[in-house]
């Protein structure tokens, strides 16, 4: 079984079948883990959430837009922060109601995942609180660990303990990077495919890394806000 994981997806259903064309991924026997929002973006979410749930080994970790998505699918709950940041469009595909095979995969997300002492998580962790007892509010939104670790970067320095932390949520093109970016062990792979840039997959005992297209150019014209 050979083991992945791929950043913020938002949408970009073409982005993400290039990204399994071009690493080989076999639904039936590799393990891919999701570190989350899916929702508001391009317009193929329903197309995302249906690929996903034919893989076999499939982790979710929830993400702050997958939160705001499965409260209106929910309770039909629309904060106005949600609509202006993709929400509208994300209602939009689902004028006839939402697949309950796609809330039931962000039912049963995580807020985090453990594999060999490396963490998946959508938005970070605080160091000082043991990993079971982290809020969710911090899993989904965190971004002190991202800067912490851009202000301290070093390849030798830990400041989580674990062997790498992987994270979505804050998209390398803050640090004008365009691949998957390491930054002391916290690994950052949103490379922007919500605004137009490449969603990145990347094999975890190898690091290899695999990339679509730009997301602009897979859906011209569109806008994911």
């Amino acid at each position: 079984m050979r083991k992945f994981v791929i950043g913020d997806i938002h949408g970009a259903h073409k982005a993400l079948l290039q990204c399994f064309e071009q690493s080989g991924f076999d639904r039936d026997k590799d393990l891919l883990i999701c570190l989350g929002d899916v929702a508001d973006g391009y317009s193929e979410i329903p197309q995302c959430f249906d690929t996903l749930k034919s893989i076999k080994n499939l982790v979710y970790i929830l993400g702050n837009h997958d939160q705001w998505f499965l409260e209106w699918g929910q309770n039909g709950r629309k904060p106005d922060v949600w609509l202006f940041q993709g929400g509208s469009k994300t209602i939009s595909q689902y004028n006839n109601g939402v697949d309950p095979d796609h809330l039931a995969i962000l039912k049963n997300a995580k807020g985090y995942h453990l594999l060999n002492n490396m963490v998946f998580v959508h938005g970070g962790i605080d160091p000082a609180i043991k990993l079971e007892d982290q809020p969710l509010s911090t899993l989904v939104w965190d971004r002190e660990l991202v800067m912490e670790a851009f202000r301290k970067d070093d390849p030798g320095t830990s400041i989580t303990g674990y062997e790498k932390v992987f994270v979505g949520h804050t998209p390398t093109l803050r640090f004008d990077s365009a691949v998957p970016l390491q930054l002391c062990e916290v690994v950052l792979m949103d490379t922007g495919a919500g605004w137009g840039q490449p969603l990145s997959m990347l094999e975890i005992e190898t690091g290899g890394v695999f990339q679509s297209d730009p997301t602009q150019d897979l859906y011209p014209g569109e806008t994911t806000r």
